[in-house]
């Protein structure tokens, strides 16, 4: 029933594969490209493994710090990674990374939307159409923010334990994933009103984007006058840089 060959499973392989080797698929295709491997262990866990044995070493660590940011416990081995169930350490590194990026990078809306004046600036330059450009600026800022792609690589998973002290750090995770996926929208939401104005060549609209509740200011003030600024009724070349300079 097991297998020496490393490029394969080491137990028989469930053809119908669980939602958690599902997520587990997607996190690890996310950071390693294709030629990725997954199945279940007959105990509970997951097995990954690459076809390539090129860079293999690097994108298992890589792989490995991903499903620990997710919240769990992994082992790494020579030619696979082993995934064996949630580890009380590796949810409260989550809860401490999602509070960090609520204080951090979640709380600027500016830089969300000038990188968003910036990406809708380029593209037009290179001819893209203006009926597709806020959402592709949506989406490149939402690569940039990292925490949507994380959020959307556990949806469907029913995260539990019989352990009384993961369950309540699974609860507490799971509060703050829902605050972290809130100012995501409000970012991307942002990053597409700036791609339409830009798109459009009209002054923005007032915004209403505002912070999480715990601190209730508003970003709406700097924000807009930066994309005034930086968004002309035309945009000719070399007047995103002439804005920015005022």
């Amino acid at each position: 029933m097991t297998m020496d060959s490393s490029g394969s499973s080491w137990f028989q392989e469930d053809p119908a594969p669980s939602r958690q080797e599902q997520v587990v698929q997607r996190i690890c295709t996310r950071v390693a490209g294709s030629g990725v491997h997954v199945a279940s262990l007959p105990l509970g866990g997951v097995q990954v493994w690459l076809d390539s044995p090129r860079h293999r070493w690097r994108f298992y660590h890589r792989m490995a710090r991903e499903l620990r940011l997710a919240g769990w416990h992994t082992e790494t081995g020579p030619d696979r990674l082993l995934l064996l169930g949630w580890s009380a350490v590796c949810l409260s590194h989550r809860a401490r990374m999602l509070r960090a990026a609520l204080a951090g990078r979640l709380a600027d809306f500016d830089r969300t939307a000038f990188t968003a004046v910036m990406i809708a600036t380029r593209l037009g330059h290179e001819g893209f159409p203006a009926g597709e450009l806020p959402g592709e600026v949506e989406a490149r800022c939402g690569d940039a923010l990292r925490w949507p792609a994380r959020l959307a690589d556990l949806d469907g998973l029913e995260r539990g334990s019989s352990l009384e002290p993961l369950r309540l750090r699974l609860a507490q995770v799971a509060g703050l994933e829902a605050k972290v996926a809130r100012r995501c929208g409000e970012h991307l939401a942002l990053a597409s009103k700036v791609a339409r104005t830009v798109a459009g060549g009209a002054a923005p609209a007032r915004s209403h984007v505002r912070e999480s509740g715990d601190s209730g200011s508003s970003t709406a003030g700097l924000t807009e006058r930066m994309v005034g600024v930086s968004v002309p009724n035309s945009v000719p070349d070399g007047a995103l840089s002439a804005g920015t300079a005022r």
